[in-house]
């Protein structure tokens, strides 16, 4: 309700808010996942409905994780990252295994690449699908609380690659943990679907009290990463 934001090429946008805040409502809606009531949502200054080509023609350029997998149980990891090149892209097998390879070592899962989802956990499932968005080097990337099953240092370590392999991409972050938010360029907090608060790290800190309040529960706790 009354959402009001831009959000530059290559910038980093994180949103953090409690259950029900809107958060993945206003992502899905950025990926024609769900029809706003009113209002306009442009990309490159196109209104997303009017997209030549339509919604297949826009999401092209959008890749998306969410936090369900959506992933093939009967084929391996590797192979989970190569389908959609061969038979979407039609990129052949030699080259969709040498890029799947490639992104997979980005985020971690290089060991695992013969593994199938049921041999994985809850983290490394969740890096084998930002492998396999990210492999499309997409214009916009959503990632829909798709780190929260991995610990701190695991979730650094996959920003750390997002930044370094797609440095010009425009990335939109939910998360839950103000370590994986505080970094971007500009942080959102969502209150009962509307907009809290706008600003940096250190911004919110000063001016909001749901991001201070989120902040200080996390200070002091210490996470098992795995």
């Amino acid at each position: 309700r009354d959402i009001n934001l831009s959000v530059s090429k290559g910038e980093v946008l994180s949103i953090i808010g409690a259950s029900g805040s809107g958060k993945s409502t206003l992502l899905r809606c950025i990926n024609l996942l769900e029809t706003p009531t009113s209002g306009d949502i442009l990309y490159h200054g196109t209104n997303i409905d009017n997209i030549k080509g339509g919604a297949s023609a826009y999401r092209s350029h959008v890749g998306m994780v969410f936090q369900s997998f959506n992933l093939f149980n009967n084929m391996t990891a590797l192979k989970n990252c190569m389908i959609g090149q061969t038979k979407v892209l039609k990129k052949s097998r030699a080259e969709a295994k040498a890029s799947a390879l490639h992104y997979l070592e980005k985020v971690g899962m290089a060991p695992y690449i013969n593994a199938k989802p049921s041999q994985l956990s809850g983290g490394q499932k969740q890096r084998l699908c930002i492998a396999r968005a990210i492999l499309r080097k997409p214009k916009v990337l959503i990632l829909d609380d798709s780190t929260s099953a991995v610990g701190t240092a695991t979730d650094a370590a996959i920003r750390q690659g997002l930044r370094e392999t797609l440095s010009g991409t425009t990335k939109l972050i939910i998360a839950q943990r103000i370590s994986s938010v505080q970094e971007a360029d500009m942080i959102i907090v969502m209150d009962d679907g509307k907009i809290s608060g706008v600003g940096t790290h250190e911004e919110l800190l000063k001016s909001n009290e749901i991001y201070r309040e989120v902040y200080e529960s996390q200070q002091g706790g210490g996470e098992i990463d795995g």
